[in-house]
């Protein structure tokens, strides 16, 4: 069942250490597949570098196991809400990456400094409240999920234009079209903030850059009217 995504999925779970995003087994890599409703995610606890295709796990979109000899991921719940409310995301990306989660254990939203980050988020990178102590004490990753939807609809996120967001004292999730761009998005988020860190540490009064600025740097790559990179023949 699905064997090409559980080889995509496999090889993106493999990626997050080759890209220094995660330590031990700190992280996880999802994608969706629409027309079945069903998604593949890591198997929980497993080593990278012993995973393979065979080892993914099939969930559906209620989060219940369909196929597979381990346990999917215990940020299983929090992948499926986002899938349930973004039908625009087809890839997930969780990590602890030191950076980005550093920003997320302070309790604050990456702004964004230059073009390096406006070239792929437009704006801040949002960090959301802590969960309450009864949303941690039951459904912990479900309700993890339900705020990241709740708080991008309430700041009237994008979440095409924002592929990233910060839980309070936990860390990040990324998310693209696909499980191969929602780990690029996570290399990218990683180096974004430890630029805004390195930033802040040479010029505590630094500025966000000006919005004509990252409009300009993001809408040339995204949009109707993109210009960077070649056309398609």
């Amino acid at each position: 069942m699905l064997e090409d995504l559980k080889k995509t999925v496999c090889d993106a779970n493999k990626d997050l250490p080759r890209y220094g995003l995660v330590t031990f087994t700190w992280g996880n890599v999802s994608a969706v597949d629409r027309k079945s409703g069903l998604l593949v995610i890591k198997p929980s606890g497993v080593e990278y570098d012993r995973l393979t295709p065979e080892d993914m796990v099939v969930v559906d979109l209620e989060g219940r196991k369909v196929e597979g000899r381990y346990k999917p991921s215990s940020d299983t719940p929090t992948h499926v809400e986002l899938y349930k409310a973004f039908p625009e995301i087809g890839g997930i990306v969780h990590t602890h990456s030191t950076y980005a989660t550093s920003w997320a254990q302070a309790g604050r939203s990456i702004p964004c400094y230059g073009t390096t980050h406006a070239d792929y988020i437009y704006e801040e990178v949002p960090c959301v409240r802590c969960l309450t102590a009864d949303e941690i004490a039951e459904n912990y990753e479900e309700n993890t999920g339900h705020l990241i939807v709740r708080e991008f609809l309430r700041m009237c996120k994008d979440p095409v234009s924002v592929p990233a967001v910060l839980c309070k004292n936990h860390g990040p999730f990324t998310w693209g079209k696909d499980a191969e761009e929602a780990v690029h998005n996570a290399v990218v988020l990683e180096e974004v903030a430890r630029m805004a860190y390195l930033a802040e540490s040479i010029n505590h009064h630094v500025q966000p850059a000006p919005k004509e600025l990252m409009d300009k740097h993001y809408y040339r790559k995204h949009g109707a009217n993109a210009y960077y990179g070649q056309q398609e023949q």
